[in-house]
């Protein structure tokens, strides 16, 4: 099911402050205490870069050894930024959100372990920047399937540019069948 990006639990839509003079701008994509004030504790340990093609879809992705939190901006182009909730024992897992994020926009989303995370590119040439509380781990690197029927995402694009990878991803009952996927379970639930 579809929900608003802010009924999913833990997941944070943050604004950008921008400085505007005849010279140009000034972006503070994010100081630590608005970060602290919005309930977000990180220390970021990795950056990485993409750039993508117009339908390109990257995702769903997340990572559970170590977890890994991203904090996302768009900083050329435009994205449609998905976000889905992989944690057994909650109340909204398999539901999905999802934001449009751009250059222009300034918005920052904050996506906590637990998540998977995809992105369908709406302008060529679109950069997205992730912020990461764990370094790449690909023995511990998952993902759910973008076109699973069971999410019902509605992309904006039936037919993206997706990567052979992501193409072979599971999905999410076949993911939730899997014994490392109890990493995100909640706090307090039992398998």
């Amino acid at each position: 099911m579809r929900r608003p990006i802010h009924e999913l639990s833990g997941i944070r839509t943050l604004k950008a402050r921008r400085f505007t003079d005849e010279r140009g701008f000034l972006l503070q994509s994010y100081t630590q205490s608005c970060l602290l004030e919005a309930g977000i504790r990180a220390v970021f340990r990795q950056a990485i870069q993409s750039r993508s093609r117009h339908r390109v879809l990257r995702g769903l992705h997340f990572q559970w050894d170590p977890p890994q939190d991203k904090l996302i901006r768009c900083i050329r182009g435009t994205i449609l930024d998905v976000v889905v909730d992989v944690r057994p024992g909650s109340p909204s897992l398999g539901d999905h959100a999802a934001v449009e994020l751009s250059e222009t926009n300034d918005a920052t989303l904050w996506v906590p372990a637990g998540f998977a995370h995809g992105f369908m590119a709406l302008a060529d040439d679109s950069i997205v920047l992730y912020e990461c509380t764990a370094e790449w781990a690909p023995v511990a690197e998952g993902g759910i399937l973008w076109c699973d029927p069971a999410l019902a995402i509605e992309w904006p694009d039936p037919n993206p540019i997706v990567s052979e990878k992501d193409r072979g991803l599971p999905t999410l009952a076949s993911w939730l069948s899997d014994p490392r996927s109890q990493a995100f379970r909640l706090s307090g639930e039992k398998p």
